[in-house]
């Protein structure tokens, strides 16, 4: 029997109906992909991606991770700040557990226009890198 590689999905609750979009799409590829979807977590807001992505990429199980969120063009840099958090704990984790990490994550500092012209590229992207980072891996 041959094992499919599987991954997990981790979405932002944050602008629900733009992610929701997103994780129909992500869902869509990693099928068309031949990618088994182990779970679908569904977390507040960027901030909180980072705890669950380490539990979850500590499953055995748990091939990779897709994770998409939006973070939104605001008055200060508490956007900024977050995604520069996020994005640099998402890639230790990569590094720490060698396990690969499709980012989707739009922003920060984008509309919310510009968010709905960049998400359905940015769900497919974030499953197409995790598969080739998996293929360069040699994880099946």
């Amino acid at each position: 029997m041959t094992k499919t590689f599987t991954c997990s999905i981790i979405a932002t609750e944050f602008n629900k109906s733009l992610i929701d979009s997103m994780l129909e799409i992500a869902s869509s590829e990693l099928e068309l992909l031949g990618i088994g979807l182990q779970s679908i977590i569904r977390v507040p807001g960027a901030y909180e991606i980072p705890l669950i992505a380490d539990i979850e990429l500590s499953k055995p199980a748990v091939g990779g991770l897709v994770v998409l969120g939006y973070i939104e063009k605001g008055e200060t840099l508490h956007g900024e700040v977050m995604g520069h958090s996020v994005s640099n704990a998402l890639v230790n984790l990569q590094l720490k557990l060698k396990k690969p990490i499709g980012i989707g994550i739009i922003g920060p500092g984008a509309t919310y226009e510009q968010a709905e012209v960049r998400y359905e590229n940015s769900a497919r992207a974030a499953v197409r890198a995790l598969k080739h980072v998996a293929d360069l891996l040699g994880i099946q």
